[in-house]
């Protein structure tokens, strides 16, 4: 690997908090384990020499007791190697995913935002999981193939020294030039491959998703072919690395035979002149045997170090790319540290995985899991002057926007599809940064405030926020973990959901299915209207929480949400307009900037377009009726 491929996958290894002394009690129980192996080996070679020549049987004896102890050593030894092993990679695994999560919080949402959901879901599944299995599947194997064949060497050189220089230089082929030529062969192989199972993935849960839309659309098809397509790469680098694995397997075989084959032509003559025994000759020609398991390890080892470190290199872009919007430790999460210790509550948007609350039942929940209650926010108000909205590295969708939300206060943003309401929303929430004008909270620039800080006063529920496949209370207890289920039953009834809850088998405690496929498109909306009314910040912003309701219901939610609290102040991004006499201040935005603003009677009044849609918007819903 060069250089900086080696910086890249220790990078990685640093962030599972996999200590080096967990790696060394490691290979030091895989070298006894396979040391006992290769003694087990040697010593049954001696006993099967000793043994033909008819000595007295307490001359064999001791090897009997050898041939045991070593063979029960070797079971022992090898079960606590994996153990020890096993234990330090699934750990490290955990932690790997942990630090992950807790890095894409308190860095820049955008990251996040960026990166379709299987491919970060790939990101933090299997290819953490690729990074873990480096300490078992490769470091470990390396370190014990090493220790064991110098041991096996110098022990073979003590009895005959050219068997013994033969089987270092064997052994060093096979544990080293076989493995390098599969790791220059499967390097490239293995880079497709990864990219090719984060397609699969990505393309496969974007199929669960929206199997609906995609089959309306007639886009089925088009994704199938995709699926297939990734599914052929795959196979197609597993099929490039199996060539080279087995030929390194091959020179790994012909390496112990040429071992055996010069223990022989060598000890034989050495045999005949008195130099060695004849039970020194078969403990030398068959121990290689036993000793080229470790080598047999290498070529595997190789192959996963390509894998890791293409995973690594994945990893660590996503993480880069989160350049952190506060202070953040450099250390992976330790003990009992939770991701509220380090980050608070997040923003509730769609991709924001990372306060994923435990499905346990109530009676049954750890008190050390559950998450902690954040203060409520102080009451600073959010100022937006000539702010700027757009992704980065692409052109602003939105200029020009000047508003206050503060508490007491409600605002409403129309505009046809397409205006840049949603980039405005996440903007506001700091989940995208402001491409141009100021942005504030209270008297600090919202930029430079820790995103913990952030999410303690502003709050955001974006259209395609998540539901946990745990159950309803859970899901409300994302916004505030210590909902009780009175409050969680009055929010719900608040937002039209109670005679929902009532027709639930288990009521709060009912399991939903993963992202709510279990409840319609108009439950799923108001159920995550209802956990951001939980949330304790004082400014909340909503996107359409009007979608998949009929009219009438969506007005009943809109004039809710936009009548004046003492407490709280409200943004809500809709294409509806009936009820927006409630608010405020309206912002009517198209053409990529704010066309005007004011209250609802003074659109109307004022401005044709916007006049214009709310005759179309009443036509419609009189057809309806």
């Amino acid at each position: 690997m060069s250089r900086d491929s080696t910086r890249t996958l220790m990078r990685a290894v640093r962030l599972t908090g996999v200590r080096p002394v967990q790696v060394a009690l490691s290979i030091l129980l895989g070298t006894l384990a396979l040391g006992s192996a290769v003694a087990l080996g040697a010593v049954s070679a001696w006993l099967i020499v000793r043994a033909s020549q008819m000595p007295l049987v307490g001359v064999l004896a001791i090897a009997a007791v050898g041939v045991r102890a070593f063979g029960l050593t070797r079971g022992i030894m090898r079960y606590l190697h994996r153990l020890v092993s096993h234990d330090a990679a699934l750990r490290g695994m955990t932690t790997l995913r942990a630090t992950v999560y807790a890095r894409l919080a308190e860095g820049a949402p955008e990251a996040a935002l960026r990166v379709r959901r299987g491919d970060l879901l790939a990101r933090v599944g299997a290819d953490v999981d690729a990074v873990g299995d480096l300490v078992v599947r490769a470091l470990i194997p390396i370190g014990v193939a090493i220790t064991v064949g110098v041991g096996s060497s110098i022990a073979m050189g003590i009895f005959w020294p050219p068997a013994g220089i033969a089987l270092a230089i064997c052994l060093l082929v096979a544990g080293w030039g076989a493995p390098a030529l599969t790791a220059l062969s499967v390097r490239r192989a293995e880079e497709r491959a990864a990219e090719s199972r984060a397609r699969m993935t990505s393309v496969s849960l974007g199929m669960l998703d929206d199997a609906g839309p995609l089959t309306v659309a007639g886009r089925t098809t088009t994704e199938m072919t995709r699926l297939a397509d990734a599914d052929r790469d795959i196979a197609r680098a597993v099929d490039r690395s199996a060539g080279p694995a087995a030929l390194a397997t091959g020179i790994g075989v012909v390496a112990q035979g040429v071992a055996v084959l010069v223990a022989l032509v060598t000890g034989i003559p050495a045999l005949e002149a008195g130099l060695i025994t004849a039970t020194e000759l078969g403990v030398i020609v068959l121990t290689p045997l036993a000793a080229f398991e470790a080598a047999q390890a290498l070529p595997a080892a190789a192959v996963q170090l390509q894998r890791s470190r293409a995973a690594a290199g994945r990893i660590l872009t996503l993480l880069d790319s989160a350049a952190p919007v506060g202070p953040r430790p450099d250390a992976p999460l330790r003990g009992h540290e939770t991701l509220a210790d380090r980050t608070g509550f997040s923003a509730l948007s769609g991709r924001d995985l990372l306060n994923r609350p435990d499905a346990r039942d109530d009676a049954r929940r750890d008190e050390s899991v559950v998450p902690r209650k954040t203060s409520t926010g102080e009451a600073r108000p959010l100022r937006a002057v000539g702010l700027a909205c757009g992704w980065t590295g692409r052109d602003p969708v939105l200029t020009g926007v000047d508003l206050e939300l503060g508490v007491g206060r409600t605002v409403a943003v129309a505009g046809p599809s397409g205006a840049g309401k949603t980039t405005l929303l996440l903007t506001l929430a700091g989940l995208l940064p402001a491409r141009a004008g100021q942005l504030t909270l209270g008297d600090d620039d919202l930029a430079s405030l820790d995103r913990a800080e952030v999410v303690r006063s502003v709050v955001a529920t974006t259209e395609d926020a998540h539901v946990f496949g745990t159950t309803v209370l859970e899901n409300l207890r994302v916004a505030r973990g210590d909902v009780t289920p009175a409050e969680a039953e009055a929010v719900l009834d608040q937002v039209g959901l109670g005679e929902w809850l009532a027709s639930l088998p288990d009521g709060l405690r009912t399991l939903l299915g993963p992202d709510a496929r279990t409840v319609s498109g108009g439950e799923r909306r108001r159920l995550l209207l209802a956990r951001a009314l939980l949330a304790p910040a004082p400014v909340l912003l909503v996107d359409e929480p009007g979608e998949h309701l009929d009219p009438a219901s969506a007005d009943r939610i809109l004039t809710d949400l936009l009548t004046p609290r003492e407490d709280r102040g409200i943004l809500v991004v809709t294409h509806r307009l009936t009820p927006l006499d409630r608010a405020d201040e309206v912002l009517w935005v198209d053409d990529g900037r704010v066309v005007a603003r004011g209250t609802h009677a003074e659109l109307l009044a004022t401005l044709p377009g916007y006049a214009a849609a709310a005759r179309q918007e009443r036509h419609s819903d009189e057809e309806d009726q």
